[in-house]
């Protein structure tokens, strides 16, 4: 992996892709007019693209970029902001002052709407294993900006990790956060912006099986809690309480603590 720059080449962009360069501990590759699939072509591996307003993630061979945007989260907290619900808050019961885990933060949507619930006085944190990923999106956390004030302190408040979802939580004391979650499919199939579906090029796919879900038990104080296309077999595999939704590809499901 290499940052470079976007085709504009300013100085502030120069510093900028440094800096980035210098953070992830990777090279930083002049742009030369050249673009930026003969440069990953050149050095055989993907690459940071860093502009004037956005950092873009290009995987090896592929042309469209993973990018950080709030996606879903800006509608779902607009429509929270409004007194409408939402089925993640429910299902996970969330109540302000609550503390709440993503195992699999992906671009954050679900983070964000937690963080929006539990206000200042809660936390949230997700885990991202690919550590470019979990990079851009922390990056975009601090900086998105948006016409809605509570939606850009909400994201300011997520707190992103790059670490392996099952590391993080066995690092972790027992009964030590409200509600332990895991989104495996990444909206991928949901959301059909560009950003979302360059996700499945660097999404860490080895899955949520029995040795996350007994970590998230011990983890959690009240909820675990899975999304899941509604064809899964999680949800009874492991007793979750699923929660239909008729017209959903993917229901969530939880499992109460005593």
């Amino acid at each position: 992996m290499f940052v470079t720059t976007a085709g504009r080449v300013t100085e502030t962009m120069i510093s900028r892709a440094r800096a980035v360069a210098e953070d992830l501990a990777i090279p930083f590759i002049p742009r030369k007019k050249k673009s930026i699939s003969q440069l990953r072509k050149e050095r055989g591996s993907g690459c940071i693209v860093a502009g004037n307003e956005s950092i873009k993630l290009f995987a090896y061979g592929e042309e469209e970029p993973f990018f950080f945007h709030p996606s879903s989260a800006m509608f779902r907290v607009k429509r929270l902001i409004d007194g409408g619900h939402d089925p993640l808050v429910e299902a996970a019961a969330l109540r302000e002052g609550d503390s709440f885990l993503d195992c699999t933060l992906g671009l954050a949507s679900d983070s964000i709407v937690a963080s929006l619930v539990v206000g200042e006085s809660g936390m949230v944190t997700g885990t991202e294993g690919n550590k470019y990923l979990g990079y851009i999106v922390k990056k975009g956390l601090h900086t998105w900006h948006s016409d809605v004030d509570e939606l850009n302190a909400a994201m300011k408040r997520v707190r992103a990790i790059h670490s392996d979802a099952l590391a993080y939580l066995k690092s972790q004391p027992d009964e030590s956060v409200d509600c332990v979650y895991f989104d495996p499919m990444f909206e991928v199939s949901i959301d059909e912006s560009e950003g979302i579906k360059a996700l499945r090029y660097f999404a860490l796919h080895g899955g949520i099986g029995g040795e996350e879900i007994t970590e998230a038990l011990r983890v959690a104080r009240k909820r675990v809690v899975l999304k899941d296309h509604y064809l899964s077999a999680r949800f009874e595999e492991f007793s979750f309480t699923a929660i239909r939704r008729k017209t959903a590809k993917f229901h969530f499901g939880y499992i109460e603590k005593n």
